[in-house]
């Protein structure tokens, strides 16, 4: 895992009084040294009379709005900037957003994306739509989605791992989540914690007695321990804060989280597409709305974003005259 040393924060309304993207960043960066960028994607419809000669024109219009999003973020800039963090702005028109912000990240070589969690509920209808969701999906650097408005303070951060590499994972991927884990908690001097939820008993296995039922879950947890333990070498998590769980990741995960007062828990995600993608479900993009605390996302090393690097610009629809 290379250091965070550039932070994109994906600005949502550059007009609102409140921002924890921004305020977190802001504590990320101080905390790791790295710079800041504030970056708004703008990708309303411009809508241009053809027979309005008085009407400005697109390339007019563009100019325009991008210039009173870019004195906005200026605005905000200047109080980041208090705090010692070298910050920049900048405004792009791009459609749709989520694609606006993982070009952007990758056009500055920012090493973590922080953006706000979408304040609806996330369901299948809604699944191809959401700029958080896809930001999962699709951004090949880290992901912090912001869910809490509080600062973070000496925060427990809790990395989940999978030694099983269930559906697939990974190997490199724990120790790509233990890293961050690890150079997060470490710069907000806060508590690292680890999860890993385990099957007592494989699907569709027939232990024959009770006695024989336990033997198995008691050799299955031995072997959990075991893998566990082995992952968490390469970082200092003491027993106490292990938590080995038998059970669904999705509810261990979140227990775990609530228990221990999280503030931040840094997961693994795979993209997945089509039927597979629903029906198989995606851990980190369950958890999106059952965690109390932010969620921090992060992908395998190889993986390769499928966003396309050229910028759509924006999109002018002509109002055609009525016959």
């Amino acid at each position: 895992m290379r250091s965070i040393r550039r932070i994109l924060v994906a600005v949502k309304d550059p007009q609102a009084k409140s921002l924890p993207a921004v305020a977190k960043a802001t504590q990320l960066a101080r905390a790791l040294g790295a710079e800041l960028e504030l970056f708004h994607g703008i990708d309303s419809s411009i809508y241009f009379d053809t027979l309005d000669g008085t009407q400005q024109s697109p390339k007019q219009v563009e100019d325009e709005e991008r210039k009173q999003v870019l004195q906005q973020l200026e605005r905000i800039a200047a109080r980041v900037h208090r705090h010692g963090v070298k910050v920049t702005s900048a405004a792009e028109w791009d459609y749709p957003v989520y694609e606006s912000i993982v070009r952007r990240a990758s056009r500055i070589g920012a090493d973590l994306i922080v953006a706000e969690r979408h304040a609806g509920r996330h369901t299948l209808q809604s699944l191809l739509r959401l700029t958080d969701w896809e930001l999962l999906r699709l951004s090949p650097v880290p992901v912090l989605l912001v869910k809490r408005s509080q600062p973070y303070h000496r925060p427990t951060v809790l990395a989940a791992v999978d030694p099983t590499h269930a559906f697939a994972k990974p190997a490199k991927l724990d120790q790509e989540i233990l890293a961050v884990s690890s150079l997060v908690s470490h710069a907000l001097r806060g508590r690292l914690h680890a999860v890993h939820a385990y099957s007592p008993m494989q699907p569709g296995m027939s232990a024959g007695t009770p006695e024989a039922a336990k033997r198995i879950q008691r050799a299955n947890a031995t072997l959990a321990k075991a893998s566990f333990d082995r992952v968490l070498r390469s970082v200092d998590v003491p027993s106490a804060r292990r938590h080995l769980i038998a059970g669904h990741p999705i509810d261990a995960v979140r227990n775990v989280a609530r228990e221990s007062h999280c503030s931040i828990v840094v997961m693994g995600a795979i993209s997945r597409s089509g039927l597979k993608r629903v029906f198989i479900g995606n851990t980190a993009e369950q958890l999106l709305d059952r965690l109390p605390c932010d969620l921090l996302i992060v992908k395998p090393a190889e993986f390769v974003s499928r966003v396309p690097i050229t910028r759509r610009g924006a999109r002018v629809v002509t109002i055609q005259p009525v016959p």
